[in-house]
């Protein structure tokens, strides 16, 4: 197996007399879909951002392989070092879309900021690459120049999931990024995302308190509760046989329903 492209240990913060993550290990490889799951209050959500350099630990380290092969402590980088990872080997979709895309800039001009952000300058290029990218999370074309406040909020999630792969990171981190979205909209995003995640071989660490998505979407699932894993394995694995009381819980709610 190749090595790690992030990779955390030791992990804890509490939040006054709550632990939101206590002696949190984790790690992902390049290509792979790594599903956090968990009721609210468990840590997810602060551990995707611990992860993602979002905030601070308290205690543990995270550690990323650049393209390079050069191993860094990601919470040792400089904002403007963080800033530069964010926009081009990283990627952040947010559950509220309205947090990932600029609401007063068009929709082409949201994707070609991100490419203009690693470089790109030209204007007929950066507009066919956003035209190319609006196509390909099923938005037309013809909207290019509409207002993203002007779009539902499934296609502004798309729109912010075109914005974040433009560049073609190597890891993407997504926190719920179906949540909110009517049954029938999340079905369509999670095969848009199951093809995109596919084809451009990302490595993803996605928080989903869905088990439905981690299944059709994850390699690997961590279970959390109170802070901390109580298990991980192989997706099919942990879901068609949980070993951890919790677990069986989370499942039979599942079946249940």
């Amino acid at each position: 197996m190749s090595a790690p492209l992030l990779q955390a240990s030791g992990l804890s913060l509490r939040f006054g007399a709550i632990a939101a993550l206590d002696d949190v290990a984790l790690e992902i490889h390049p290509g792979e879909v790594v599903a956090i799951v968990g009721e609210s209050g468990s840590g997810k959500t602060t551990l995707l951002r611990v992860l993602s350099g979002l905030m601070r630990p308290e205690a543990g380290t995270v550690r990323y392989r650049d393209p390079a092969g050069a191993v860094h402590s990601v919470h040792d980088m400089g904002e403007a070092a963080m800033r530069r990872l964010h926009r081009s080997d990283w990627g952040f979709v947010h559950q509220n879309p309205r947090d990932g895309l600029r609401m007063r800039v068009s929709a082409g001009g949201n994707i070609g900021e991100r490419l203009m952000a690693v470089g790109a300058r030209h204007y007929g290029g950066i507009r066919a690459e956003a035209t190319a990218w609006l196509q390909r999370v099923e938005i037309d074309p013809e909207r290019i120049d509409g207002m993203p406040d002007k779009f539902s909020g499934g296609m502004q999630q798309r729109l912010q999931i075109a914005r974040t792969l433009v560049t073609h990171p190597r890891l993407v981190f997504m926190d719920e990024p179906t949540g909110g979205l009517d049954v029938s909209v999340q079905a369509k995003l999670l095969d848009m995302i199951r093809g995109l995640v596919a084809d451009l071989g990302l490595a993803v660490l996605i928080v989903t308190h869905d088990i439905a998505a981690a299944r059709l979407l994850a390699h690997r699932l961590l279970v959390m509760r109170h802070g901390r894993v109580v298990e991980q394995g192989l997706t099919d694995r942990v879901l068609d046989d949980p070993q951890h009381e919790y677990t069986q819980l989370l499942v039979a709610s599942v079946l249940a329903a």
